[in-house]
């Protein structure tokens, strides 16, 4: 027994050494595939940077071509190991369907996918301000399988990137504008108009300048009226390049000192809603 177990070991230790040359080139040569995949994808970064406005393009490439040199980098490994047969293979299933390895991939390959998509489709860019379901945040960045979003309130979320092609996607900083409203109730005296409301606020909104004006000039619309109030709903046009401070802070803002306006013109405001 004991004869036979040495045996064993001694052609177990023979066909390593046999093995090892090959093994050496091997490593060799896949250190050197992923350096030079690392260099040539930083090369291509600092071109496409250059050269392209979207840098989630830009990055999402880079990606890609890191991952695509690894790849080479390994299949040439393999190559030299003998496993020709395996290199076969995963040449012979060229394509997306190489990282499809049943069905416990199937989502991996699906969101890989969907990057690829977003990434040519460009729904947003970097920094842009989205909405997907409930969630509302700025995009941080496109990776192979999630896009990175982080939240007003400082959360980073990773979603999946099928799921971001497939939901309604609302884009609120892609024009570089966007157009909000308030509505408020205003107490009014007999001898008071909705019209002369309406001029106080419009005299108002005229002279801040985060309010834009020509074609997108501010307005109000009389909603509701009775005997003794009446609701007006105030629409405006703002800056949405930078979301929280060009809209949402500049819309609690015109609330507050529209209010202020109209009381400091003899009105009773009683009610103010987004």
């Amino acid at each position: 027994m004991t004869t036979d177990f040495h045996h064993v070991l001694l052609t177990y230790w023979e066909q390593f050494l046999f093995v090892l040359p090959k093994l050496l080139i091997a490593l060799v040569l896949l250190t050197i595939g992923l350096f030079v995949a690392g260099r040539l994808s930083a090369l291509l970064s600092r071109r496409l940077h250059r050269r392209s406005a979207d840098p989630l393009l830009a990055d999402f490439l880079t990606q890609i071509s890191k991952w695509v040199l690894s790849l080479i980098a390994l299949l040439v490994a393999l190559n030299v190991l003998g496993f020709t047969g395996v290199v076969g293979s995963l040449l012979g299933a060229a394509g997306v369907s190489a990282f499809i390895v049943g069905f416990a991939f199937k989502d991996i390959a699906e969101n890989f996918l969907a990057g690829v998509i977003l990434a040519f489709n460009r729904p947003f860019h970097i920094d842009d301000t989205v909405q997907i379901k409930d969630l509302v945040g700025h995009v941080v960045a496109l990776n192979l399988r999630t896009t990175l979003i982080r939240t007003f309130d400082g959360k980073h979320i990773f979603m999946p990137n099928s799921m971001v092609l497939k939901e309604p996607l609302t884009n609120y900083t892609r024009d570089g504008d966007l157009r909000m409203d308030f509505l408020l109730t205003v107490e009014l005296d007999p001898a008071d108009t909705p019209a002369v409301v309406t001029g106080v606020i419009l005299d108002y909104l005229q002279t801040v300048p985060e309010v834009q004006a020509g074609t997108k000039s501010p307005y109000v619309n009389l909603e509701k009226a009775s005997a003794t109030t009446v609701d007006l709903r105030v629409y405006f046009w703002g800056d949405s390049n930078d979301y929280r401070r060009g809209v949402l802070q500049l819309k609690g803002h015109l609330m507050q000192q529209v209010k202020q306006e109209l009381v400091g013109a003899g009105f009773s405001v009683p009610a103010l809603a987004g």
